[in-house]
C-alpha cells in the first residue's frame, strides 16, 4: 500500500511540475542550445520502448520469450478481439514472479536475467525492457497472478487503433520441411498465428505452446491441470493460490465456479 501511495505522490508531483513548467522540464536533462537538448534517461527509455513494439504481433513474441526465459515448458496464449480492442492472456508454468516484483517488472531495465541474456531469431532478450516496452504501448499490462515456482499469468489489453495488427488474423500459416529437414513457415501473413507457430517451431524441443480463444485455452487448461496436478492438489486443496497457475481450472466443480475462476485469470469466456 505504501508503495502505491508513493507512486501516486510522484505522479501528482510530476503533474504539478508539468502544469507549471510544461512537460519539457521532466523530459530534458540539459538544454544544449540551437534547438538541441539532452534527454533525461527516463525519456530516452520511453521513446526506445515505443520503438521496440511496433505491432500487436511484437507483443505476442515478447510475452512468449519472457515465458521461455522464465523456464516455462508449457505456455498458454489466449487472445480475442472485440471491435478495436485486443486482449492477450499468457499463462505459463515457469519460475513465477514474487509478489513484491509484480509491478516492478514493468519498469525499465528490471530483469532476472543478469547472466543469461538471450540472442535468438528475434534479437537480444534480457535487457529488462520487454515488459516496459509493452506497457508503454498498450492500455493495460499487468501480472494477474504469480508466485515463486507457481507460474505466471499476464494480461494485456490493446487498442488496435493505437497499435496496429495484421488485418487477416484468421489465416493459419503453412509449414514445410526444407531441404535440410528443418521445419519452417513458408506462407501466410505475419499475424498472431504465424508468430506463435514460428516461436513453437523455434522452441519445439523444450517448450509446448497452446494458442486459442479464451474458451479454448480454458478447456485446455482443465485437461492439462487434471493430468499435471497431484491428487492432493485436486482433492484436498481449497485455496487455488496454493497451487500452480496452470492447474487451477482443474479444481472447478461447477460451471459457476469455472466462470469465476476464469474471470480471476482474465480468461473472459
Amino acid at each position: 500500500m505504501s508503495e502505491e501511495l508513493n507512486e501516486n505522490k510522484n505522479d501528482d508531483l510530476l503533474g504539478f511540475i508539468e502544469s507549471v513548467a510544461g512537460d519539457s522540464h521532466v523530459r530534458v536533462e540539459e538544454n544544449l542550445g540551437d534547438g538541441y537538448v539532452r534527454l533525461r534517461s527516463s525519456e530516452a527509455e520511453r521513446r526506445q520502448a515505443k520503438h521496440d513494439i511496433r505491432s500487436v504481433e511484437d507483443i505476442v513474441i515478447e510475452l512468449l520469450r519472457n515465458s521461455r526465459d522464465a523456464g516455462a515448458t508449457d505456455i498458454f496464449l489466449a487472445t480475442t478481439r472485440d471491435a478495436e480492442t485486443r486482449t492477450i492472456t499468457v499463462l505459463d508454468n515457469g519460475c513465477g514472479i514474487p509478489l513484491n516484483m509484480q509491478r516492478k517488472v514493468f519498469e525499465p531495465r528490471v530483469t532476472s536475467k543478469l547472466d543469461t541474456m538471450t540472442m535468438d531469431k528475434w534479437g537480444v532478450h534480457g535487457r529488462g525492457m520487454a515488459l516496459f516496452s509493452i506497457k508503454s504501448n498498450v492500455d493495460v499490462a499487468r501480472v494477474v497472478t504469480s508466485a515463486q515456482d507457481m507460474g505466471t499469468d499476464i494480461f494485456v489489453l490493446v487498442d488496435t487503433e493505437e497499435l496496429s495488427e495484421k488485418t487477416d488474423q484468421s489465416t493459419v500459416p503453412h509449414v514445410e520441411r526444407g531441404e535440410d529437414g528443418a521445419l519452417k513457415v513458408t506462407k501466410g501473413p505475419h499475424n498472431i498465428n504465424r508468430k506463435v507457430v514460428e516461436f513453437a517451431i523455434e522452441t519445439r524441443h523444450s517448450v509446448n505452446v497452446y494458442l486459442g480463444s479464451p474458451a479454448e485455452i480454458a478447456a485446455t487448461l482443465i485437461e492439462y491441470g487434471k493430468k499435471q496436478a497431484s491428487n492432493s492438489e485436486l482433492l484436498f486443496n481449497d485455496n487455488p493460490d496454493d497451487i500452480p497457475v496452470c492447474h487451477r481450472l482443474a479444481l472447478c466443480q461447477t460451471a459457476t465456479e469455472l466462470l469465476g475462476r476464469c474471470k480471476e485469470l482474465e480468461l473472459g469466456i
